[in-house]
C-alpha cells in the first residue's frame, strides 16, 4: 500500500512521517509545503551566515573542504578558539539540510501527477545553486573572507530565495498565461519595487562590506566611504518605502483582491520595522545583536516583496482540448 493511501488521523505518530515523506506521492499541497520549507531554509541559513561573520568566526575554520588542513570536522587547534570553528562549522553543517529541502522539492516535483515542467525546472534551480554556493563558500574562505566573495554569498542566497518563493507560488497555480487580477500600471509599480528593493540590497553589501564586522580581523574591507554608503543606503530605503506606501495606496483605492492589499500591508509594516532596526544599530555604532536583526529583516523584506508581486496575478490551469463524444463521433459519420 502506499504511503500516500494510508488515512491517519492528525493525531496519529505515522501522520508526521506521511507528511515528512509526502514528496515520493506528492500533491499539489505537498509541493506547496516542500517550497514553503525551502523558502524557510534558504532564509535561515543566510541569517547563520550573517551570525559567522558577526561573531568573528568566518574563518573558524580556516581551510576548505577541510575544517584545518588535516581534518574535515573541527579538532582542537592552537591558534583557533573551539566556539569560532563550532559557529563556522555549523553553518556548514546547514548546508545539508538545506540541499536535502532541495532535493525533496526536485523528487516532488518530479513525482507529481500530472508533471508540470515549470516546476520541475524551478525546483532544479534549487540543488544547483545550493551546491554553487558551497563552492564560492570555499572561494570566501580562501580569499580570506573578501569583501567581494562574501557580497556575492549573500546576494546569491537572495537569488536562491526568490527561485523558492516563485516555485511556491507556482505550485498553488495552473500553467496557463499569467492573468492580472489588478490594473496593469499596479502590476508594473509592483515590479518596480521589486528592483528597487534589490538595488537596496546591493547597497546593503556595501554598507556591509565597508563597515566593522569583517568576520575576522585579517579580511580586508571596500576602500569606499562608510558614511557615503550609508547615506546611499538611506536615500534607497526613502524610495523603497515610497514605492511600497503608493502600491497599497493603489490596492486600496482600485479595490483589488484582499490578498494583494494584505500582503502589500504586511511588507510596510516590515519595512518599517526594518527600518527602526537599521536607525537604532547606526545611533548605537552597530552592535553584533542588531546588525543580525537588520539582516534577518532584509530577508524577510525581500520575502514579503515577492509576496506582494505574486499576489498581483494569477495562472489559470491549462484547458485540455475537447474530447468528442462518442454520439457526436456517430452523427458525423
Amino acid at each position: 500500500m502506499k504511503l500516500v493511501d494510508v488515512k491517519l488521523p492528525t493525531d496519529h505518530p505515522n501522520a508526521l512521517v506521511r507528511r515528512l515523506f509526502s514528496f515520493w506521492a506528492p500533491t499539489a499541497q505537498s509541493m506547496r509545503g516542500w517550497a514553503l520549507a525551502s523558502v524557510v531554509v534558504n532564509a535561515g541559513i543566510t541569517v547563520t551566515g550573517a551570525a559567522v561573520r558577526l561573531t568573528g568566526s568566518g574563518l573558524g575554520c580556516p581551510t576548505w573542504p577541510r575544517c584545518t588542513p588535516d581534518s574535515f570536522v573541527p579538532v582542537a587547534h592552537p591558534e583557533i578558539s573551539a566556539v569560532t570553528m563550532a559557529v563556522e562549522f555549523g553553518n556548514r553543517l546547514l548546508t545539508f539540510l538545506v540541499l536535502a529541502v532541495g532535493f525533496a522539492c526536485v523528487v516532488a516535483a518530479m513525482r507529481l501527477v500530472p508533471r508540470r515542467r515549470s516546476l520541475l525546472w524551478l525546483a532544479l534551480v534549487q540543488p544547483a545553486g545550493i551546491v554553487f554556493q558551497a563552492l564560492w563558500g570555499g572561494l570566501v574562505v580562501r580569499s580570506l573572507l573578501n569583501p567581494f566573495t562574501v557580497s556575492v554569498h549573500f546576494l546569491v542566497s537572495i537569488a536562491l530565495i526568490a527561485a523558492c518563493w516563485t516555485l511556491y507560488a507556482r505550485a498553488g497555480e495552473g500553467d496557463g498565461p499569467a492573468r492580472r487580477v489588478t490594473h496593469r500600471d499596479i502590476r508594473r509599480l509592483g515590479f518596480v519595487l521589486v528592483a528597487a528593493v534589490a538595488v537596496l540590497l546591493l547597497a546593503g553589501v556595501l554598507v556591509t562590506g565597508t563597515g566593522p564586522h569583517s568576520g575576522d580581523a585579517v579580511a580586508s574591507r571596500f576602500d569606499l566611504d562608510i558614511e557615503s554608503v550609508v547615506r546611499l543606503h538611506s536615500d534607497i530605503v526613502y524610495i523603497v518605502l515610497g514605492l511600497s506606501f503608493a502600491l497599497l495606496f493603489a490596492l486600496h483605492v482600485t479595490d483589488s483582491p484582499r490578498a494583494a492589499r494584505r500582503a502589500a500591508l504586511a511588507l510596510l509594516m516590515v519595512e518599517l520595522a526594518q527600518g527602526v532596526i537599521g536607525y537604532i544599530q547606526y545611533f548605537l555604532a552597530v552592535p553584533a545583536l542588531l546588525v543580525g536583526l537588520h539582516v534577518l529583516g532584509s530577508t524577510l523584506v525581500w520575502i514579503a516583496t515577492l509576496r506582494v508581486v505574486t499576489s498581483l496575478r494569477t495562472r489559470d490551469p491549462l484547458t485540455a482540448p475537447a474530447t468528442p463524444s462518442p454520439t457526436a463521433t456517430a452523427a458525423k459519420v
